[in-house]
């Protein structure tokens, strides 16, 4: 194997490990499956025997991602680009992080049987990528924070309008400035209201101080944590009120456009699982609403701390196949809307949803994207395995 060092840089800058990547020596095809753990730890084997995620759609807010990967080939659906400029496909600073998510939810796989490379907990799954950040590593990544401060509000929007029943959002800003913004919860709660399930990571700042990290701690939202193979709350993971579940985000294998595949951590792989544990509950109990899955998923995570919910790990581990067989004993709107904001001690902004202004002036990039793959992003990597059938391998 070949490493690269892990870059880490949180606050208002970025989480990510985006760094020039090594070619490796090939290993055998089987040593990335032997190393998705977080699969059998999150019991998909049962979760399966239901559904693997078909006629749902997951958009993921994020860098972009690249639809021709081997093992996401047939899973991306058109999406839209709300920065337009930037790196472009084939650059190597262009959906890195978004098609490592993308990976996490819902890879195939690839090769004979689909036996290699990744797959992800939910893989009949469709993608709808939305671009509502840069890579740390794009030339133009300094522009998009001064123009581009409102497209992680418009992209939720344009996700909710566009097909998706559930967003991902593996980004986030923990800096010392950040600070909630009216027209991110208000389309937040614009999503909520026609009936899509929100996700974020917790934040990565566990060794930083903890601090609030948004958009996880809008009302509504999913708020994931990390865990690693053995359940033990990750060092980095932020701990705050606002946590709803965890799940894996240690030693996880990624897939990235370069045809190699990396190990990295970080809350937004943890999120990344649970919007694909959303999207399995989603296809099994299609009449479902955002506030009675996220119960769901909180009644019936495992390991769950001693009081039934702490700061660190939230209510405990996700278990998709736990909330698919309890979400048969559910009636659609069962439960009272106020369960959607449960947990959360503050309410931010007003009731919207109300349409934020377009308009391109600065507003707050550094806030909700200047952690570009911000508080939830991964930190470190190592390159695994070159697929035979990875793009540009002859």
């Amino acid at each position: 194997m070949t490493r690269r060092r892990p870059h880490r840089v949180l606050a208002a800058v970025c989480a990510a490990a985006v760094l020039a990547l090594a070619p490796a020596p090939p290993a055998h095809a089987d040593a990335i499956r032997d190393q998705q753990w977080a699969l059998a730890a999150m019991h998909t084997d049962r979760a399966w025997q239901t559904t693997q995620g078909e006629g749902v759609t997951v958009a993921v807010l994020d860098t972009g991602v690249d639809g021709t990967h081997p093992d996401l080939v047939g899973q991306v659906l058109p999406g839209k680009d709300l920065v337009g400029f930037g790196a472009g496909q084939g650059d190597p600073s262009w959906a890195i992080h978004g098609t490592a998510m993308a990976g996490i939810i819902a890879g195939h796989g690839n090769g004979p049987g689909r036996a290699d490379g990744v797959l992800g907990i939910a893989p009949e799954v469709r993608i709808l990528p939305v671009r509502v950040i840069l890579e740390s590593k794009d030339p133009a990544r300094a522009k998009a924070r001064k123009t581009r401060g409102t497209a992680l509000a418009q992209g939720i929007r344009w996700a909710a309008d566009n097909g998706a029943d559930v967003i991902n959002l593996s980004l986030g800003d923990d800096s010392e400035s950040a600070h909630p913004d009216p027209g991110e919860d208000s389309a937040i709660q614009y999503a909520l209201s026609r009936g899509i399930s929100v996700v974020a990571s917790a934040g990565n700042g566990g060794e930083k101080g903890d601090r609030i990290s948004y958009p996880a701690a809008y009302p509504g939202v999913i708020a994931v944590a990390a865990v690693d193979e053995y359940g033990t709350h990750a060092s980095f993971s932020t701990r705050r009120w606002y946590a709803t579940v965890s799940a894996p985000g240690v030693d996880i294998v990624v897939a990235n456009p370069d045809g190699h595949y990396y190990i990295e951590w970080g809350t937004s792989a943890a999120a990344a699982f649970v919007s694909g544990a959303v999207a399995l509950v989603r296809a099994a109990h299609p009449g479902l609403d955002p506030a009675q899955i996220k119960k769901l998923l909180a009644d019936t995570a495992r390991d769950a701390p001693a009081e039934g919910r702490d700061d660190a790990r939230g209510h405990g581990i996700v278990d998709p196949a736990e909330a698919i067989e309890a979400g048969s004993r559910l009636r659609p709107g069962e439960l009272s809307a106020r369960t959607a904001t449960a947990g959360h001690r503050k309410r931010f902004f007003g009731p919207g949803p109300t349409p934020p202004p377009v308009a391109d002036d600065p507003v707050n990039w550094a806030a909700p994207l200047a952690g570009g793959l911000g508080a939830a992003l991964l930190a470190a990597a190592v390159v695994l395995w070159r697929g035979r059938n990875a793009p540009g391998h002859r």
